[in-house]
């Protein structure tokens, strides 16, 4: 089974003609709400794409909270072990321009209480999955994967967004997964130089981890390294509508068809034809796609 230990968030976007000047107010006839976070999106993708799902967060008691509460139930993910914190549940404020562009500002809220402790010893097992990314006290991330190595759990850690990761970390990490900023970004961190090339991070960031880097990388695919060999898959032709939840959809997937025992490549390669079909929708939850959706579309994408 998966286990997702990350962030929870009610998202509320508002549509703005321009955004606002230092000192201005800014008129918008509504505003959606929509569940977001990208443990919550994980979450939900792993779900859809066929996998039992346990979440581990913290949300506040809330009106706002039953809006992520709600997504998963419809997901079916397991909501055991999200618990009620004093702090409110987490909202991004994101405003989207006539153009197009956005502005957002997050209030991290009760993710900011989660803590290593919070996941039970009877989900820490050699068939477990645990999914984590850097929206949530990233110390307790290290905790955590700490404790579930020691129990022989599966690792997967998106480092999104970029932060540092200790280098007595990254051996604990079965799977690190990066877009191309991340990459540069933990790259240069660890080795103190800037790499020459997306295939050198992947190498380079594996031998540290001594298991899978793995590099997302938009519209031409994504890259894999593993044991100083590289795998790379392609990506969906499609028009893409809304990118928003690509990259959440793609972790998801991935850590979905991994845990299924998939081998690396078939896993690649479902999780970039995931990643394209939520393209094609707006939103990042209501874009995922279902394994049925995966299955259809995933023999176009290209191992090579």
């Amino acid at each position: 089974m998966i286990v997702v230990f990350g962030s929870v968030n009610a998202d509320y976007f508002l549509n703005v003609r321009s955004f606002p000047a230092p000192g201005e107010t800014v008129l918008t006839p509504g505003h959606i709400v929509k569940p977001g976070g990208k443990g919550a999106n994980q979450a939900v993708a792993a779900a859809r794409a066929g996998a039992k799902v346990a979440m581990i967060a913290k949300v506040g008691d809330d009106g706002a909270a039953q809006v992520p509460l709600e997504a998963f139930k419809a997901a079916n993910v397991d909501v055991t072990h999200v618990k009620t914190s004093d702090k409110p549940t987490a909202l991004a404020m994101i405003m989207v321009d006539s153009e197009g562009e956005n502005s957002i500002v997050v209030s991290s809220g009760a993710n900011g209480d989660l803590k290593a402790q919070d996941v039970p010893d009877e989900l820490l097992t050699a068939q477990t999955t645990l999914v984590m990314q850097m929206e949530v006290p990233v110390s307790e991330n290290f905790k955590l994967l700490k404790r579930a190595k020691e129990k022989g759990v599966r690792t997967v850690l998106n480092v999104a967004p970029a932060q540092s990761v200790p280098e007595d970390v990254l051996p604990l990490i079965d799977y690190l997964i990066l877009n191309e900023i991340e990459a540069a970004t933990i790259y240069e961190d660890v080795f103190k130089e800037k790499s020459a090339s997306f295939e050198q991070s992947a190498l380079g960031l594996a031998q540290k981890t001594g298991g899978v880097c793995l590099i997302t990388l938009g519209g031409d695919g994504a890259l894999a390294a593993k044991d100083g060999k590289t795998v790379k898959v392609s990506c969906l032709p499609i028009k893409p509508v809304d990118t928003t939840g690509a990259g959440d959809a793609f972790v998801g997937i991935f850590s979905a068809m991994t845990d299924a025992g998939l081998d690396l490549g078939d896993a690649m390669r479902r999780a970039a034809a995931g990643a394209g079909l939520a393209c094609l929708k707006t939103g990042a939850q209501e874009a995922l796609p279902s394994k049925e959706q995966i299955e259809s579309r995933f023999s176009e994408i290209r191992q090579f």
